[in-house]
């Protein structure tokens, strides 16, 4: 019988560096530092690193403090995950028809030999997010204090940009 606990350490630390990334992906738009993060949760700016990092799991309730001091529900932090981030580990559904404990999981199939236009897409969706002109865009866009206002500006632009033929 193969051992399931090298897939659950793995599944856990996969879930947790996503977590540190829309974590820190939240601070830095809102233009906080790791230290005034930290001020806020009563904690050193090195156990934010660590969180983003996703070298130290955050529990529920410390989520719950990230999320109200950075003004998000809990789910912004599980979103955009994707199922290959899921290593193949039953987790949707009823617990009544999941495998039993300790079953070891399906096998892994190798990647298939051409690019997956899925994670490539998400690579260049974070590498925006990631940009300077992204995030002082962002920071300016909720800086607008009147809610009608902030959806016209939206509105505008959404307007003014290239159509997608993916909606």
């Amino acid at each position: 019988m193969t051992d399931p606990a090298p897939t659950i350490v793995t599944h856990a630390e996969t879930i947790d560096a996503h977590v540190g990334k829309r974590i820190r992906l939240r601070r830095t738009l809102l233009g906080l530092s790791q230290e005034k993060l930290g001020e806020a949760l009563g904690v050193t700016f090195q156990q934010i690193q660590k969180y983003e990092r996703g070298t130290n799991r955050v529990g529920a309730s410390r989520l719950y403090d990230i999320a109200t001091a950075l003004d998000v529900p809990i789910s912004f932090f599980f979103d955009d995950m994707t199922a290959g981030q899921d290593l193949g580990m039953n987790t949707k559904g009823f617990a009544e028809t999941r495998k039993p404990f300790g079953t070891p999981p399906p096998p892994a199939f190798p990647p298939p030999p051409f690019p997956n236009t899925t994670t490539q897409a998400m690579t260049e969706e974070q590498d925006l997010l990631a940009r300077k002109e992204t995030l002082d865009l962002v920071r300016a866009y909720y800086q607008i204090p009147d809610k009608t206002l902030r959806q016209k500006v939206l509105d505008l632009v959404q307007s003014m940009a290239k159509p997608s033929f993916t909606d």
